[in-house]
């Protein structure tokens, strides 16, 4: 039987170490050691081409592995906790910028190795049925929002109350990776190993090609907003300490909603719900483009309606896609690998692309920033996801799904 709650534990934790850090890392860097938002760029550019080749090979170990999966995972978790360290706790031994791009590989290739397995589990323990998909997707993506919700809020929570806010943050979390994993141990036993898919099968499939594009285009809004989050706030909105309470109203939205959005995707079907909450974040990005300095409470709105609609996003989809894998590759660890590549992709096209635009356009972290980057600033903020999510309505309504 499967224990739904080890998984929402488990994806708690995981997702704590993926978009949050995301988020704060590059800005930690940048305020504390003078790194560039330029090289900070260009090295997590640089870094997702090493996934290119790494997800996937990640994803065939993955679906090689079965008695010794649980330790492997273990291990897994164990290499993500020391990441987080090394990141957060550890002064660096070297260039800041290099010891940056040491940890934040480590930490990244953990998470990559634990969510393809993670998800690919999924398949075996939800069955081949889409309900089985929506409700284990319910509970791991709930999991998920309420990890990114404590994470996002935590750091900011300890500045002040502690001397190194971020050190503490990166101990606690290595603490209970290591409770989750133990808690996740028995879940990863008695899986029956069923025969590797080439992976030239999985992209051959024309719906699983439609549903990674789908992925790259939905999935990039989220990067942009969270890669700019701080800086928009802080700058653009002039509400420097409001950033912890926005995030956690933007994330624990998600999370509240993740259940709502799974009920109504049983009744009504996943694809016409998720074009509603697609709809749903293209008006709240065009809304926040009227936004300037001091409207941080019309901004929570847009935080509330923004995050309700990503908590569709991350339920649904990765549902979706399960489904799929369960019909076309039922080990789904190259699947998810690929699923895995497609989703950090977005993220390097937001570090690489937008951090130096905003640099050279005069933007400064310091609050010294030119009037046309925080206009760029708004723009690429809001009006790069209200495009982007445009162009994925347009994608999920000519794609033929089994739910309609």
């Amino acid at each position: 039987m499967t224990r739904l709650p080890a998984f929402a534990l488990f994806a708690a934790i995981i997702n704590a170490a993926g978009l949050p850090i995301y988020i704060y890392a590059p800005k930690y860097y940048a305020d504390t050691y003078g790194v560039s938002l330029t090289a900070l760029g260009a090295l997590l550019a640089a870094l997702r081409l090493v996934d290119v080749v790494q997800d996937p090979v990640l994803g065939w170990i993955s679906e090689r592995l079965d008695k010794g999966k649980a330790l492997a995972v273990t291990c897994g978790a164990v290499a993500l906790a020391l990441a987080m360290l090394g990141l957060f706790a550890v002064p660096p031994p070297m260039a800041p910028l290099w010891w940056f791009g040491i940890t934040i590989t480590a930490l990244f290739s953990a998470f990559s190795f634990l969510t393809i397995n993670f998800y690919a589990q999924g398949i075996a323990k939800a069955g081949a049925g889409g309900e089985g998909h929506v409700r284990l997707a319910a509970w791991r993506e709930t999991g998920a929002l309420l990890g990114i919700c404590v994470a996002a809020i935590a750091p900011t929570l300890l500045i002040g109350a502690v001397a190194a806010p971020f050190a503490v943050f990166a101990w606690g979390f290595a603490a209970l990776t290591l409770i989750a994993a133990a808690v996740m141990w028995t879940e990863w036993k008695g899986r029956t190993v069923a025969e590797a898919t080439p992976i030239r099968t999985i992209i051959a499939d024309p719906i699983t090609r439609r549903l990674l594009l789908l992925a790259l285009v939905n999935a990039t809004p989220l990067a942009v907003s969270s890669t700019l989050f701080l800086f928009y706030v802080d700058s653009r909105l002039q509400a420097p300490g409001w950033e912890g309470p926005l995030l956690v109203l933007f994330f624990l939205a998600a999370a509240l909603s993740s259940p709502v959005w799974s009920a109504l995707a049983r009744r009504f079907g996943a694809k016409r719900v998720l074009l509603a909450a697609m709809v749903l974040a293209v008006a709240s990005f065009g809304y926040t483009l009227r936004l300037g300095g001091g409207d941080q409470m019309a901004f929570a709105v847009v935080c509330v309606l923004s995050g309700a609609s990503i908590g569709a996003d991350l339920t649904l989809l990765p549902a979706m896609f399960a489904r799929r894998m369960a019909t076309v590759s039922p080990n789904g660890g190259q699947g998810f690998g690929l699923w895995s590549l497609v989703n950090k992709l977005t993220l390097a096209f937001a570090a690489a692309l937008l951090l130096p635009l905003l640099e050279q356009a005069g933007f400064r972290s310091d609050g010294e920033s030119t009037a046309g980057s925080l206009t760029l600033l708004t723009w690429l903020y809001a009006g790069v996801p209200c495009g982007l999510k445009l162009l994925a309505i347009a994608l999920l309504s000519a794609t033929r799904l089994e739910d309609g």
